[in-house]
């Protein structure tokens, strides 16, 4: 299933890796471990941040996705699932609709 991820990076540790020059291989160590389907990096609420698109099988699947960046740069991680107009079709909204009106 699919899960979008938004990390957000605190200032520190971020700065100080950035000016020792470790940030930028680090990352690239976790994005090639994670293998998200597609990352954009961006702001989050005045930090720096990015927002994937990972394939998980399980709910176990996540730490190895949030961890590395947890443990690498004391970042914030906020997961949701995402269906496709393919998934949302499958969960029979109108007998759902039917059921609990």
């Amino acid at each position: 299933m699919k899960m979008i991820v938004n990390v957000t990076l605190p200032i520190e540790p971020f700065n100080s890796m950035v000016i020792n020059g470790t940030a930028g291989e680090l990352m690239g160590r976790i994005i090639d471990d994670t293998k998200p389907e597609s990352i954009y990096f961006t702001e989050s609420d005045g930090h720096r941040g990015a927002t994937m698109v990972v394939d998980v099988e399980n709910a176990s699947d996540i730490p190895s996705v949030c961890e590395p960046w947890f443990l690498k740069f004391d970042a914030i991680c906020e997961f949701n699932i995402a269906m496709s107009p393919d998934d949302l079709m499958k969960a029979n909204l109108p007998e759902l609709g039917k059921k609990w009106s």
